[in-house]
């Protein structure tokens, strides 16, 4: 859901600006889809980037991480 007149992160948006060496290999396999879902799971298990990185660059590229208000109703 997106909040008007903000746009929302795409997905991998930061692996391919920090030019990440595994989805640089992803990009070029895109045709290739048994190695592709091979080479993913590095993402999945032994990301070459902490989170502190992944939060600080959406710190400069201007993101906002938001979250609804919880609801009293019940």
């Amino acid at each position: 859901m997106s909040i008007e007149g903000f746009t929302e992160y795409k997905a991998r948006e930061f692996c391919n600006d920090v030019k990440c060496p595994v989805q640089q290999t992803l990009n070029a396999l895109k045709d290739k889809p048994d190695a592709y879902e091979l080479i993913r799971q590095t993402c999945r298990t032994a990301c070459r980037y902490s989170t502190w990185q992944f939060h600080h660059w959406l710190i400069e590229k201007g993101y906002l991480i938001v979250k609804p208000k919880e609801t009293t109703e019940r």
